[in-house]
């Protein structure tokens, strides 16, 4: 969904724009719009929103992916997102090392 939505919307960046020409930006661009948020973008799976679910897990980049960073601010206090997200990881094919990068290797890389 994110990358239908992205990809071809931000491409026509200042197409449909009257006052200001925002075209400009797309030419300053080194990449497109959507390669910036597939790759620059930090996505959390304990989260009430698509990047939880494997299609999100597929349109980001492995390490780019962190587990329950925001999990306190949930109507359980931490707990609904983080259970319902190891539920859904832990029925996903993927290999261990894979998990420990989401659980908590990536999150360490960024924040050392």
């Amino acid at each position: 969904m994110l990358e239908g939505r992205i990809g071809p919307g931000w491409d026509q960046l200042g197409a449909r724009t009257s006052d200001e020409d925002l075209s400009l930006v797309l030419k300053r661009l080194k990449k497109r719009p959507l390669d910036y948020f597939k790759h620059d973008f930090y996505a959390d799976t304990a989260c009430s929103a698509a990047c939880r679910r494997p299609a999100g897990l597929a349109f980001y980049d492995l390490d780019k992916i962190v587990f329950a960073s925001d999990c306190p601010f949930d109507p359980e206090k931490g707990t609904m997102y983080k259970r319902e997200t190891l539920r859904i990881l832990d029925g996903l094919d993927m290999p261990k090392a894979d998990k420990e990068k989401i659980f908590h290797g990536n999150l360490e890389k960024l924040t050392g």
